[in-house]
């Protein structure tokens, strides 16, 4: 038993012929848990929500139907409870404790990522990768971490970097805060910016920068 992934249909807008292919296409899997979410009820009058869960509910078989409002919150507290409730049980995946799946280097690596797409989201929203270069650490000592970040062009690299290289340096120091938390030590972060030309559209410059 599996669980597709949910069908999400806007209460504000009826169901449509794409809304019926994505449906029927699900039935291509039977042993799926079949969900459908109608979404954005903040935005719909009761009598528009009213119409699109019987639009919905026609369809076809569903396991759950359920109308939620991302923005308010309503219902999502209760759509994870039954989404949980239609998962098989299993044995433990992952020793207690574990919270994530990655090792630490790819954390740090994603943590500096976030935190340089968080200050030049508007300029560079996806042309970055990060890649941790070496970890040093004495007993007792603050861990040294240095890592590159690595964009597509030169022009890139001059917005990372920032004037006298102060938007790099903000980079850093929020990246550091979140790796330290994380880790839950002391580090000291030195990063580096290079350009790899059209490293988006390499395979083998995109499973080397761990895509």
């Amino acid at each position: 038993m599996w669980i597709s992934s949910p069908q999400l249909i806007p209460a504000t807008d009826k169901v449509g012929p794409g809304d019926r292919y994505i449906r029927d296409a699900i039935d291509a899997f039977p042993r799926a848990k079949k969900v459908a979410i109608v979404t954005k009820t903040d935005l719909a009058s009761k009598d528009d929500i009213g119409e699109r869960l019987i639009e919905v509910d026609q369809m076809g078989s569903w396991d759950l139907i359920i109308p939620i409002s991302a923005l308010t919150g309503h219902q999502l507290d209760t759509l994870v409870d039954e989404l949980i409730a239609l998962l098989p049980s299993s044995p433990a995946l992952y020793p207690e404790g574990d919270l994530v799946d990655d090792d630490d280097d790819t954390r740090i690596a994603e943590l500096i990522r976030e935190a340089a797409l968080e200050d030049v989201r508007d300029e560079l929203p996806h042309s970055l990768a990060v890649t941790i270069d070496e970890r040093i650490r004495d007993e007792g000592a603050v861990e040294k971490i240095f890592a590159s970040v690595v964009v597509e062009r030169e022009s890139q690299k001059r917005i990372i970097i920032g004037t006298g290289g102060e938007r790099l340096k903000r980079i850093g120091i929020a990246a550091r805060h979140e790796i330290e938390a994380e880790i839950g030590h002391k580090v000291f972060l030195s990063l580096h910016v290079k350009v790899e030309k059209e490293w988006q559209r390499d395979a083998k410059k995109l499973g080397k920068l761990g895509f």
